[in-house]
């Protein structure tokens, strides 16, 4: 439940983040006549996110279970791919993306015979790119935790974004959002490896990867993956209590350079709240 509440938490964030600028924008600027387009923009993006997950799911339920194992590995590929992407992207947009979008948006009023099509554009492309990224985290996450937490967690992580969007937006609630983003990042992180090492297991269940399959440690008497304890941490590390080696050897091949290049590309804390 943890694992899709901070990251539904933190695409929510990021969706919200960018639509309340947008907003606000056209709000200061006097141009609130062309607020409808940015919520014309949210839904679409909503209904189009949603339609792929629908479509994804029932496509998987259709593959006999070889197929379903290199669904599930791609998928989780995918999903790895697309969380590193958007964790290094924000570390590196958050420090000018206020600018950007200003500059955006004016350039869409300015230069656009249709300026409701350029808003609603950007607005479905901002909520989109969360949703895209949102599908393919959540089929993973739900592959290895099918009970009922993983859904609620998930539900909860976009109610409190919507919240801290609009408190964002009306100017109630202030945030230290580079903090807020380089702690979840590094979090992600976490979480992507422990996908990647999953992908590495399915591979091996569909007849794919078959080396390095010796079991590297086993814990099933001591902390089995089915304990709360184990639940926890196969939802954040993707344990499991006896894997194979070319599984801990993807979780570290992946972590360690990953969170070296981020650390190593963020800025001090002291500095982050000065450029705010």
């Amino acid at each position: 439940m943890l694992v899709p509440f901070l990251i539904m938490l933190r695409e929510g964030m990021e969706a919200a983040l960018i639509v309340s600028i947008i907003a606000s924008y056209l709000k200061q600027s006097g141009q609130g006549r062309w607020m409808h387009a940015i919520v014309i923009g949210v839904v679409l993006a909503i209904i189009a996110s949603l339609g792929l997950g629908f479509g994804l799911t029932s496509m998987e339920a259709e593959f006999p279970q070889k197929e379903q194992e290199l669904f599930e590995a791609a998928v989780a590929l995918i999903a790895v791919v697309i969380l590193t992407s958007m964790v290094f992207w924000m570390r590196k947009a958050a420090r000018s993306i206020k600018q950007q979008l200003h500059d955006s948006i004016q350039s869409a009023l300015d230069n656009s015979q249709n300026k409701v099509w350029a808003l609603i554009g950007m607005a479905f492309f901002a909520v989109a790119r969360e949703g895209l990224e949102s599908v393919f985290f959540l089929m993973a996450a739900f592959q290895q935790d099918v009970g009922w937490q993983a859904p609620v967690g998930a539900v909860l992580g976009v109610v409190v974004s919507i919240a801290l969007g609009v408190g964002l937006y009306y100017g109630g609630i202030r945030l230290d959002l580079r903090r807020f983003f380089r702690w979840t990042g590094i979090f992600i992180l976490f979480v992507a490896a422990g996908l990647f090492s999953g992908a590495i297991r399915a591979l091996h269940e569909a007849g794919i990867w078959n080396h390095l399959q010796t079991i590297a440690f086993d814990l099933t008497q001591t902390l089995p993956e089915g304990s709360p304890v184990g639940v926890v941490l196969g939802g954040i590390f993707g344990y499991h209590d006896a894997p194979a080696i070319g599984e801990v050897l993807a979780w570290f091949i992946y972590l360690i350079p990953a969170v070296f290049l981020f650390l190593a590309g963020s800025k001090p804390a002291s500095a982050a709240r000065q450029a705010v």
